[in-house]
């Protein structure tokens, strides 16, 4: 353990020398930006190494194995140990129970159905659980989210998003906080940054257009594109190779 967490600080250093610098290139204060490391795979062990060198927000992409995970993990450091739990990752209906019961925050809104059922359940245990709603501007079939592919010019594309906007804010239990995106894999530069732009310009929008909502954090940019996330405005980057190494299997 003692060789993985200096390799893990050793990795976390370079990682946050680079989020500070491309943090400066737009002038923006590193400290607004949130490390969400993702654990994807790996077992309880490393979140506990990462969590010797201060790391504190920890993402999964399924519910079922951020579930196990932290129940794992707080047998280990109890349950005051400071961290916050992302499910990052697209949610089955079935798995909503497990989202609403072991997640501290949620990243992949993509469907009214979902937070409806994430909201019965929350009503039932008193937890709330701040999401974000996930949007498609790249356009991709692969990629889940609200289909905002065109949102500056559709008129129809904008008012669907405000109306989910609106509706998913009303759900009991469940915050809007604000928008996640994914940009697409080996794609140019410019391609990445436009993406990675106009969801920030679209937050921007919508902070006016569904004010009861709060639109203060931008998710976006992962181990190959998260320094031009932080140059468009991620405020949380979702980070697992680069930290971890190539991912554990399962």
């Amino acid at each position: 353990m003692v060789n993985v967490t200096a390799e893990l600080q050793e990795r976390l250093d370079d990682i946050e020398k680079r989020i500070k610098w491309a943090a400066e290139r737009v002038q923006r204060d590193p400290r607004e930006i949130t490390l969400v490391a993702v654990t994807k795979t790996w077992p309880a062990e490393v979140v506990i190494a990462a969590h010797e060198i201060g790391i504190r927000h920890f993402g999964e992409n399924r519910a079922e194995e951020l579930a196990e995970k932290r129940v794992q993990v707080e047998q280990r450091l109890g349950p005051d140990s400071g961290i916050t739990w992302h499910l990052i990752g697209p949610l089955q209906s079935r798995k909503t129970t497990l989202a609403a019961d072991s997640a501290d925050f949620f990243h992949a809104l993509d469907r009214q159905k979902i937070a409806r059922r994430l909201s019965d359940r929350l009503q039932e245990t008193g937890r709330s659980l701040p999401v974000l709603l996930e949007v498609n501007v790249s356009g991709e079939d692969s990629k889940h989210g609200f289909d905002a592919t065109h949102w500056e010019e559709d008129e129809s594309q904008r008012q669907a998003l405000r109306q989910a906007a609106e509706k998913v804010s009303a759900f009991p239990g469940l915050e809007v906080c604000g928008l996640m995106t994914m940009a697409p894999w080996e794609a140019e530069t410019e391609v990445v940054q436009g993406v990675f732009r106009r969801t920030h310009a679209l937050a921007v929008w919508l902070e006016e257009m569904a004010p009861e909502a709060k639109w203060t954090v931008l998710s976006m940019g992962m181990t190959d594109d998260f320094e031009l996330a932080v140059e468009q405005g991620a405020t949380h980057i979702r980070i697992g190779r680069a930290l971890f190494g190539p991912r554990a299997t399962p």
